[in-house]
């Protein structure tokens, strides 16, 4: 007597996330750095792309763009929002073309550089918050350039004295999900 046996393997989550994403979304988890001691860890699609174990990130903003349709990693950058050049950040995040998700991550206060112009990119990626970090605040965002619709994937620690949980900082702030691979209906996620 021959007995089958049928075995059916289901995917497991990507990047810590607790379900499986559809085939039309692609799974990512950013988390901001904790001070400015541990760095932020940026996961898209199962690989952890920027982190403080693969020593790829830096003070600042770390930003990681994607292609929409694809899902290939097209740039990996830490925008040195201490002292860089905020004119060269500007143009850096101008450049970025239309539709190419963004995943940004804070590590470490991102102000001292942090103009309005700056500011109006990432609200035309489609961030509702970036224009109330402040100084020492916690930031973490995927929105995708130029769809000037409200991205759902974003959050924001303020740094208070009262209620910082480490030296003169907030607590790390993170997101997770399954973000829409292209625009549909002119909807942003």
């Amino acid at each position: 007597m021959k007995c089958r046996v049928s075995v059916t393997i289901s995917p497991e989550p990507k990047c810590s996330l607790s379900r499986v994403c559809l085939p039309d979304r692609f799974a990512l988890n950013i988390r901001s750095g904790a001070a400015n001691v541990v760095g932020p860890k940026i996961c898209f699609e199962g690989k952890i792309i920027m982190s403080h174990v693969l020593n790829n990130v830096r003070p600042g903003l770390n930003i990681v763009v994607v292609n929409d349709e694809s899902g290939d990693v097209e740039n990996v950058d830490s925008l040195n929002m201490k002292n860089g050049n905020s004119e060269e950040i500007l143009e850096y995040l101008r450049n970025i073309k239309p539709g190419m998700i963004v995943l940004a991550a804070s590590f470490g206060d991102v102000t001292p550089v942090l103009t309005d112009e700056i500011r109006e990119v990432f609200v035309g990626m489609g961030s509702t918050l970036i224009e109330a970090v402040k100084s020492r605040d916690g930031w973490v965002f995927a929105g995708r350039a130029g769809a000037q619709n409200k991205s759902l994937y974003e959050k924001h620690a303020v740094s208070n004295k009262e209620t910082n949980i480490y030296e003169g900082w907030p607590g790390m702030v993170e997101i997770g999900g399954c973000f829409p691979k292209t625009l549909t209906g002119g909807l942003n996620p």
